[in-house]
């Protein structure tokens, strides 16, 4: 899923290039591209589906130049996940029914790639030949509070996977009260955004909790693949109930399973965020970029990649992040008022 319009760390991301295609660990690579890389070995190149805004059609052509452009679908406005999962779902089922299938997020980071696979890999094997639809758990490391939780039944393990439990419930994003709670119970995990399922199963779960919207992709099964189906999604995908895969399908159906992992994630919601999960100075500086010099500086998140000697003196707890002709200094508990400035969405 790569339709998303974050702008969450502006300069460097806005509407028109959000956080997904732009570079933000500093490794040449954006998080998109470094998502489809985390696959190899999961699935083929040619079974790789990337869904998007038509607005950056062009710009996941220019970074995945293999991928094969029937592969991009493209969405005429925003509809939220639901929407976005049930096209590609009844897309792929168009061409293989029995299809394994996994949904992630194109603007997420792992550390740890190698027990990613692993995980999706076992998850494969679980879903493949029954009902069931699993999601991540990430094990919580803190009392996150920008989280939705998934808690975990974790009295008894499937019987035919035993890392992989029944979900208890979901939880919407808590205080932070709420989330110490959560963690001092030991069975509430972060929900990830990533699941897993045989096709056959989560297009059934869309005819049977969310009618209306299988009712408009059912109906498209004999032009998938013709010069009349981006027309028809123009016309028809806006008439979609927006909303999320949580509300319309995870939280309603019955056969719903997480398997709690351990591989490093994040959402990279914020620059705070950025600077929890990259590597730290010994005052707790976190520098992306070529030429980059502190001096009595600490926890800071320094960004700064476009060839340019930055030298920064006497900072704490500070972002400091340039993109062409624009330079951010903010600091990082006051990071969330950026968009009351550059008015990004």
């Amino acid at each position: 899923m790569a339709g998303g319009v974050g702008s969450r760390f502006w300069p460097m991301s806005t509407v028109e290039k959000p956080k997904q295609f732009i570079d933000v660990l500093g490794v040449g690579k954006s998080l998109l591209q470094l998502t489809v890389e985390r696959f190899s070995g999961i699935c083929k190149p040619e079974n790789v589906w990337i869904v998007t805004n038509k607005a950056y059609v062009n710009i996941v052509k220019e970074q995945l130049p293999d991928l094969p452009a029937g592969n991009i679908l493209c969405e005429p406005c925003r509809r939220n996940t639901a929407p976005c999962i049930a096209y590609v779902s009844w897309k792929i089922k168009s061409q293989d029914p029995k299809a394994n299938i996994v949904v992630t997020p194109s603007d997420h980071i792992v550390t740890n790639t190698e027990e990613f696979r692993r995980v999706i890999k076992s998850c494969l094997d679980f879903t493949m030949d029954s009902d069931a639809i699993v999601t991540l758990g990430m094990k919580p490391t803190r009392p996150e509070t920008g989280y939705g939780y998934i808690q975990a039944d974790l009295s008894n393990s499937s019987l035919r996977n035993k890392e992989i439990f029944r979900v208890y419930s979901f939880r919407e994003k808590p205080d932070l009260e709420t989330a110490k709670q959560y963690i001092a119970k030991k069975d509430y995990f972060w929900n990830a955004g990533i699941f897993i399922w045989n096709v056959s199963t989560i297009v059934n779960a869309f005819r049977v909790y969310q009618p209306a919207i299988s009712k408009v992709f059912e109906g498209m099964l004999p032009i998938y693949g013709t010069d009349k189906e981006q027309l028809m999604i123009d016309e028809k995908f806006p008439t979609c109930n927006s909303i999320s895969v949580d509300y319309a399908i995870m939280e309603k159906a019955e056969e719903i399973f997480v398997c709690p992992a351990d591989f490093g994630w994040s959402d990279l919601g914020t620059w705070g965020s950025l600077l929890a999960n990259t590597k730290k100075d010994l005052y707790g500086n976190s520098c992306i970029g070529n030429e980059i010099n502190v001096f009595e500086t600490s926890n800071c998140i320094i960004h700064t990649t476009q060839e340019k000697k930055v030298i920064v003196q006497g900072l704490d707890g500070y972002i400091v992040a340039e993109n062409d002709d624009t330079l951010l200094i903010c600091r990082l508990d006051e990071e969330q008022r950026i968009k009351q400035f550059t008015g990004e969405a």
